[in-house]
């Protein structure tokens, strides 16, 4: 009888292995991280708040009454993937340089956000904003909410999520907690032009 593996068969199995990591670490409600309290970064004025596979059901129970709405960079939109059926507006664009005490390049403001939004959703809509690991996207539910947006959820773990905090794993300082991307809800590196929007670009006519 067979008993060991190949070579081979080990790497494979590995493989798998590394697949199905973040489905077991990411926590699938807001109910599951209640046990610690929702960082202030995070919190938003208006107070709604959800995972992203209880946004991804949302979205999916009305796809034509929900608006899913990523704020990061238009690059990170593009090369670290996106939920195939979001909308892009930045809501801050990459300076490029360099913050040494946040240890990450600056933003600068998109002036065109609010219009760019009302492009397609109104102030009554259902929208649900992620960045890449919620803190962005609070401080854009933030800003809809002062435009008299109502209906504004913001998706706690954002696309990429929160990284690993744990000194003994080898995916220390990973983003694998949680996030859409870790979250076995599809996403896509296929960009939508249609549904793409440009920090400082002025609003159509």
């Amino acid at each position: 009888m067979k008993t060991l593996l190949t070579r081979s068969e080990c790497f494979s199995l590995l493989i798998v292995l590394a697949c199905l990591v973040p489905l077991c670490i990411a926590p699938s409600t807001w109910a599951e991280q209640a046990g610690a309290e929702l960082p202030e970064a995070k919190q938003t004025t208006l107070g709604l708040y959800l995972t992203a596979r209880e946004a991804y059901s949302k979205w999916q129970a009305d796809p034509d009454g929900v608006t899913v709405l990523d704020v990061r960079t238009t690059e990170e939109y593009l090369y670290v993937g996106h939920a195939p059926m979001a909308w892009n507006v930045p809501l801050a664009s990459q300076t490029y340089e360099w913050n040494a005490e946040k240890q990450h390049f600056g933003f600068q403001p998109n002036p065109a956000f609010i219009a760019q939004v009302k492009e397609f959703a109104g102030v009554s809509d259902t929208i649900l904003v992620m960045c890449r690991s919620g803190g962005r996207s609070a401080m854009a539910v933030n800003r809809l909410a002062e435009a008299g947006f109502s209906n504004v959820y913001q998706i706690i773990d954002g696309f990429e999520g929160d990284p690993v905090k744990d000194p003994e794993s080898v995916y220390n300082g990973q983003r694998l907690r949680n996030g859409w991307k870790n979250s076995g809800i599809p996403w896509t590196y296929q960009p939508d032009p249609e549904r793409m929007r440009f920090a400082g670009k002025q609003t159509k006519e």
